[in-house]
């Protein structure tokens, strides 16, 4: 039985979970990168600043963090299935809530807080169960399932500007919520994973002393559940800090360029249908990029990290030229470019994150990573607004969000110096321990 928690089946059933997680990421996160449609309408509403409206986004971002350990440690207790279900569920009323638009407050608690809560409780337990799933083609595995956003990404761009001009922005909003309700279809497909549960008996059985397996039972299973989930010990490793540190500052710029990419283009005079076939432009080459690079990926050519790096050099690289353009064909360009290389970033990173601290801690890791990040997502998008409200351009917001990820760079770099060190460490403490063998004992070591 413990060969499979040590082995996932890496296919069968799992390609079933990879397209429910599909489904799962294209009605969340697709939405929540298109909803920079729904900005100047909301905007103009409630005549409001841009700092003011960015909040909804910000709120949205920080809560869909914020709650993953929450979602996570729900998982481990009720099923991922449950948890996908549940997040539907909160997705749907916070768009139908929204509906009603009382205030810029209302805004922030339903399509903010409700929505990213949403968001969270679908996301976190689609991308944790593909892990599950999946080792050796995991990078293949996550590439497609993040793909998912691009896929429904490319569709919606179009299809809510024609949602808004025909039912105005909260008919709109109350429409796509309907829509979100298929996240629960795509829980109910998420079947749990046997060896994922075996694998949390195994842990509290060997972290119990034989001895003791009567005060374990009296426990009950809370305590394996809480430090699985809530690892805080996590932090007191470099490796861990070093890659939430870059996800911080990721999560600063990553959320900004389709915010304002809609109202960058409005004031360059574009046609707001073309507008929107921006966003499509940029999913449909977001998810050329994701599907590329989780290929490459998996053919174990590069290390992840360093393929990581490299993204988060170009996107940031395409973020400083994307201000230049001056017309649609010129901001197409250079959308394009962006896009592609976003996609590149968001196939591998969390397939990083499972390098840094292994399969055992991801649970753990990927609910903590996301409560750091928050900081990040919370932070980005009133910063590049209040920047863009004191300079009176929209393009100082995409210059503060490429100088954000050329700093969050610099982390991926350090990160990997230290790997390598330990790397090298070990190396030598494995030859001196070989040397220090007698003679037989090492004619024996070589022959097994």
């Amino acid at each position: 039985m413990q060969a499979k928690d040590s082995n996932p089946p890496d296919g069968g059933y799992g390609w079933v979970v990879v397209v429910s997680a599909f489904m799962v990421m294209g009605l969340t996160v697709a939405v929540l990168k298109t909803f920079g449609l729904f900005f100047v309408e909301i905007q103009q509403h409630f005549h409001g600043l841009a700092s003011t409206t960015s909040w909804i986004t910000s709120v949205t971002i920080a809560v869909f963090h914020l709650g993953a350990p929450v979602a996570s440690s729900l998982c481990v207790r009720y099923t991922h299935r449950m948890v996908v279900i549940a997040g539907g569920l909160l997705a749907f009323s916070g768009m139908a809530l929204g509906f009603f638009g009382f205030n810029m407050a209302w805004m922030y608690v339903t399509t903010g807080f409700i929505q990213g809560l949403g968001i969270s409780f679908s996301w976190t337990p689609a991308i944790s169960i593909v892990s599950h799933y999946f080792s050796k083609k995991r990078a293949l595995a996550n590439a497609i399932v993040s793909a998912g956003e691009c896929a429904f990404a490319f569709t919606f761009g179009p299809f809510f500007h024609w949602l808004i001009s025909q039912y105005g922005w909260k008919g709109a909003l109350l429409i796509i919520g309907g829509i979100q309700l298929n996240i629960c279809i795509g829980g109910a497909l998420m079947r749990p994973l046997a060896s994922s549960c075996l694998l949390e008996d195994s842990h509290s059985e060997t972290e119990t002393p034989p001895g003791n397996s009567a005060s374990r039972r009296e426990k009950g299973d809370k305590s394996p559940i809480i430090r699985k989930t809530f690892n805080w010990m996590l932090l007191r490793r470099p490796e861990f800090v070093l890659y939430s540190i870059f996800g911080i500052l990721a999560a600063m710029s990553f959320f900004v360029p389709p915010l304002f990419l809609v109202p960058l283009s409005y004031s360059l005079g574009i046609d707001e249908s073309w507008t929107a076939f921006l966003l499509s432009i940029l999913a449909m080459v977001d998810f050329a990029g994701r599907l590329l690079c989780g290929w490459y990926a998996n053919l174990h050519v590069t290390k992840t990290i360093h393929l990581l790096a490299m993204t988060i050099t170009l996107i940031s690289t395409s973020l400083m030229l994307l201000p230049l353009a001056n017309n649609y064909v010129s901001l197409a360009i250079f959308t394009g470019f962006y896009g592609f290389f976003f996609g590149t970033t968001v196939a591998i990173h969390i397939t990083v994150l499972a390098d840094v601290v292994g399969m055992p801690e991801f649970d753990s890791a990927l609910g903590l990573f996301m409560l750091i990040r928050s900081t990040g997502g919370f932070v980005g998008p009133p910063l590049a607004g209040l920047i863009v409200d004191m300079a009176g351009d929209y393009r100082a917001g995409f210059y503060m969000a490429g100088a954000t990820l050329v700093l969050s760079a610099g982390f991926l770099v350090t990160l990997d110096q230290l790997q390598q060190r330990k790397e090298r460490g070990s190396q030598r403490s494995t030859k001196l321990e070989k040397s220090a063998l007698p003679f037989p004992a090492l004619h024996l070591l070589k022959h097994k």
